[in-house]
């Protein structure tokens, strides 16, 4: 099937004082911001891949989402090979409820603190839909996937289903968070 690739380039002038270190980072050749993200067919991936997918789809059903009916699943592969899922659970103080893909890095550092994540992927539904929802990591997600790259010094590979069967595969969260909060020595 057809591969397609997206390139995002920020243009210098398109930054704002809001992020002058960054900035600086730029003009002095130490940050990128080129962002690569495919946008690939189910049928393309690798059976790691879709059985990751699977995993995720499959948890997103135990999703508590009694408030928003937003049921997402995420399911991680570490470095040795172990699955973990987990789905996001809402609480009527809404502040208090936890996402997916934060309360399965939680538990993956908790119970494999050396077993590095490999690949996290992400599915999401609304309750009734038979399709599936669009999704993506929100931005305390993106930063915590972020906080284990750095733990680990590797980036995770994310797959995210979208509705139309297709899957957006992205090496590494700095494609999704070019300007992040990674080194509180800036």
């Amino acid at each position: 099937m057809e591969k397609s690739s997206l390139l995002i380039q920020f243009p210098e002038q398109k930054l704002t004082l809001l992020i002058q270190d960054s900035l600086k980072l730029v003009l002095m050749g130490k940050m990128n911001f080129e962002a690569k993200i495919e946008l690939v067919q189910r049928e393309d991936l690798s059976e790691a891949e879709q059985e990751l997918l699977a995993a995720s789809q499959e948890i997103l059903k135990d999703a508590y989402a009694p408030y928003s009916k937003y049921k997402v699943g995420a399911a991680v592969q570490l470095k040795s090979g172990i699955i973990l899922k987990s789905s996001n659970q809402e609480n009527v103080s809404f502040p208090v409820g936890i996402c997916a893909e934060q309360s399965l890095l939680a538990f993956a550092g908790a119970n494999y603190p050396k077993d590095a994540p490999r690949m996290l992927a992400i599915s999401a539904q609304r309750e009734g839909d038979e399709v599936f929802a669009k999704v993506s990591p929100c931005g305390m997600c993106r930063q915590a996937i972020l906080e284990f790259e750095n733990r680990f010094e590797h980036p995770i590979q994310l797959l995210i289903q979208y509705p139309d069967g297709q899957v957006v595969r992205i090496d590494g969260i700095q494609n999704l968070l070019p300007l992040s909060l990674g080194d509180l020595s800036l």
